[in-house]
């Protein structure tokens, strides 16, 4: 299965409760707008977080543009995780039209 999911792919699984969605930004950027349902853990508290992420269903990281994101998902897809980065991030998620949370999010 590829790392990697688009936006679209990413909105129609969590949907579906069928995804772990994590945020890694900053928090003024979660503050700012995010995927509801989504959880906050910021790329720097991962590993400390780690026991805490379930492993029953695929992860999929998220963050502005999609790098952050990609290094939470090669970090625990090394430590056996089912991971997944968003391509594009939250950037691709608004600009396809998706919506963020709250009612006037923005991505910061």
């Amino acid at each position: 299965m590829s790392a990697d999911y688009t936006p679209r792919e990413v909105a129609s699984l969590h949907e579906r409760g069928e995804i772990e969605l994590i945020d890694v930004r900053e928090p003024e950027e979660w503050a700012a707008g995010r995927i509801a349902g989504s959880r906050h853990v910021q790329l720097t508290e991962l590993p400390a977080q780690a026991e805490s992420i379930r492993r029953d269903r695929p992860i999929v990281f998220y963050c502005r543009s999609g790098a952050r994101s990609a290094m939470a998902t090669q970090a625990f897809r090394g430590a056996g995780f089912d991971a997944h980065n968003m391509t594009g991030g939250l950037l691709d998620w608004e600009a396809g039209g998706l919506p963020l949370e709250p009612a006037d999010g923005r991505v910061a």
